[in-house]
Parts: structure tokens; C-alpha cells; sequence
């Protein structure tokens, strides 16, 4: 008598479970390095202001809160340009440089009107970012040699200007143009409402159009953008512009605020800007970016120098040693995250 042997394989109910249990803890990780990565600049905001609201009571005041967006909006401004920049995987130096010219020129403008103090500082620095834009995307040249480049060229020219800066151009108080930069719509400055105006204009452009797609495609994989039809040349050109203009338009405001084309302005605005930007959530190695993360850097770096004027007995040289080391922590995070979903 033989006996017949049947291998049935066994599956219990924990081995069938185990097998989901891997790729659901995948894409939860998955997730949440997501959203750390987007987000993560603005839960750090949110912290930053509580604390900073129970430490100290003029903080939270209406007025403290008004001037600081105001001030904010110029370099928010700023920082919306080098966003699309960065996440084509460029870089523009020439802002800050941009920014005063463009302050200069709106200065000077409004012995003509507010029309030429406006289109002035657009036009110029509008046409420096073409040149930009060519130079890379055209000649092929390193974003940073070409920038710096326009940012030595750019103060020049505004010294120029300026005899040395010997020279102030004021802006009278009753134009249109000063009211543009110290006018007041419910309750904030009219800065304020341009920038938020412009940063939704931005997010719409880069989310919901072809170019804001192009965009993502060129900074992603610029071979690949090219293969798949997307005009790689176009987009760098239009990038640059964009973030010429934008400086332009940020120095022409900054000029009406304060009702003059002060010269000192700017040095430095650019390594500002990069910092809110990657701050923000924009991979400097392009390809991923986002337009509300970058107002929420900006916002937080304005935060973080309230915070050390409050203090009082800190030098305001603090703010950049604090700026540089969450700009460090930020780019760590970013690059172990960014390794973390390769692997996901």
C-alpha cells in the first residue's frame, strides 16, 4: 500500500497581509517626504511665529506684521523670478544688481511720468534677462559665469547713472508713484496686494499652463525635454526674462516706497532670493519647485530678522549666520529626502 503525497503551499493570513505591508509603508514614506519637502519651510514659519508672538508683545502687533510683509514683497517679488529660474535648473545672480538699477531708473523715470518711471526699469532689466536668457540657452554658456557677469554690468551701469551715486533721484510725493509703493489698500500696503496678485499669477502659469510644464521638463531632463518636443531654448529665454523683469518691477516699487533710487540697495538681494527659494521647497539641481514655497522662505527669513531686531542685543549680522545655517539644513534635507524616494 503506497501513500500519495500532496505539497500544498500554505498561506496564512499574515504572510498574505505582509505582502501588502511593504509597498503601503512605501508609498506612506513616500508621502510624507513629499510633503516634508513642500511644506516644511512653512510648518517651520508657523513655529517660528508662535514662539516669537509669546516671547515678545510687539511682534504680533498690526503694525510690526504690516511693515514686515511690505518689506517682504519686494524680495518676494524677487524670488518669484528665480523660482522659475531654479527649477529649470539655472541660476541668476544679476537680481540684486537688477533690483537697484531697476530702482534707479523708476527714480529717475518720474521726471517724465509714471508711465516711463514704470516701462523704464522693466525695459531695461526686462531686456538684460534676453541677454541672459540667449547667452545660456543659445551660446550654451554656465548660467553662473553669464549672471555674474549681467550683475557686475547691471551696478555698473547704475553708478553710472548715479555719477558714483553722488546722485539721489527723488519721487514726488504726490504722483501716482509714490502712492503705488505707500499707499494703503485695507489695511496693507499696496506692495503687498501686487506681490500676492503676481506670486497667484505665478502659480497658475507654472501649474496649469504648457509653459509652466515646459519648465518642470527642462529642469527635470533637458535631453528628454528636448526629445519629447519641448522648446528647451524658448523656455530658458523666457525664464531669464521673466526673472529680469520681475527685479525690475521689484526695484521700481522699492524705489516708490521710499519715494527715491537709493544705490546701496540690492547687494546680496540675489543670495537672498536662493536662499528663499530652496528654503521653500526648489530643488537647486531643478526639475521640482513651487511658487508658494518660495513666499514662504521669503516670509521666513523676514521672520527670522524681526526676531533678532526684537532681541536687541544681537547685531543684525546674526540673521545672516542664521539664514546660512537653515539654508545648509534645508539643502541636507532636501538631498537625503530627494535620495530617500529614488529608493522608495
Amino acid at each position: 500500500m503506497s501513500a500519495t503525497r500532496t505539497d500544498v503551499p500554505v498561506t496564512t493570513a499574515s504572510a498574505e497581509s505582509a505582502k501588502g505591508v511593504a509597498p503601503v509603508d512605501s508609498a506612506r514614506s513616500e508621502r510624507l517626504s513629499a510633503l516634508l519637502q513642500q511644506h516644511g519651510a512653512l510648518a517651520v514659519l508657523v513655529l517660528v511665529s508662535l514662539v516669537a508672538s509669546f516671547s515678545f508683545d510687539s511682534f504680533a502687533t498690526g503694525d510690526n506684521l504690516g511693515n514686515m510683509a511690505t518689506s517682504s514683497a519686494f524680495l518676494a517679488i524677487v524670488a518669484l523670478g528665480m523660482t522659475f529660474v531654479i527649477i529649470t535648473g539655472g541660476i541668476d545672480l544679476s537680481v540684486g544688481s537688477l533690483f537697484a538699477l531697476g530702482g534707479v531708473l523708476a527714480a529717475w523715470g518720474s521726471r517724465h511720468g509714471t508711465l516711463v518711471a514704470l516701462l523704464l526699469p522693466l525695459t531695461v532689466c526686462g531686456l538684460v534677462g534676453v541677454v541672459n536668457g540667449l547667452l545660456v540657452a543659445r551660446s550654451r554658456l554656465a548660467p553662473f559665469i553669464v549672471t555674474l557677469a549681467a550683475m557686475l554690468g547691471a551696478r555698473g551701469l547704475m553708478l553710472a547713472l548715479t555719477d558714483e551715486g553722488a546722485d539721489t533721484y527723488l519721487i514726488g510725493k504726490g504722483s501716482f508713484l509714490a502712492e503705488l509703493g505707500q499707499g494703503r489698500t485695507l489695511g496693507l500696503g499696496n506692495p503687498v496686494w501686487i506681490t500676492l496678485v503676481l506670486f497667484v499669477a505665478g502659480a497658475v502659469v507654472l501649474r496649469r499652463t504648457c509653459f509652466g510644464q515646459h519648465v518642470y521638463a527642462v529642469g527635470g531632463n533637458e535631453d528628454a525635454a528636448a526629445l519629447m518636443g519641448a522648446p528647451v531654448a524658448r523656455t530658458k529665454i523666457l525664464v531669464y526674462t521673466l526673472s529680469g523683469l520681475l527685479a525690475g518691477l521689484a526695484g521700481a516699487l522699492n524705489a516708490a516706497w521710499l519715494a527715491s533710487g537709493v544705490t546701496i540697495l540690492g547687494n546680496g538681494m540675489e543670495l537672498e532670493a536662493i536662499s528663499a527659494v530652496v528654503i521653500g521647497g526648489t530643488l537647486l539641481t531643478g526639475g521640482l519647485g513651487y511658487v508658494s514655497g518660495s513666499l514662504v522662505g521669503v516670509l521666513l527669513l523676514k521672520v527670522i530678522q524681526n526676531v533678532i531686531n526684537q532681541i536687541g542685543s544681537l547685531d543684525s549680522s546674526y540673521q545672516q549666520v542664521v539664514s546660512g545655517a537653515f539654508l545648509a539644513v534645508v539643502v541636507i534635507a532636501q538631498t537625503w529626502l530627494g535620495r530617500r524616494r529614488q529608493l522608495m
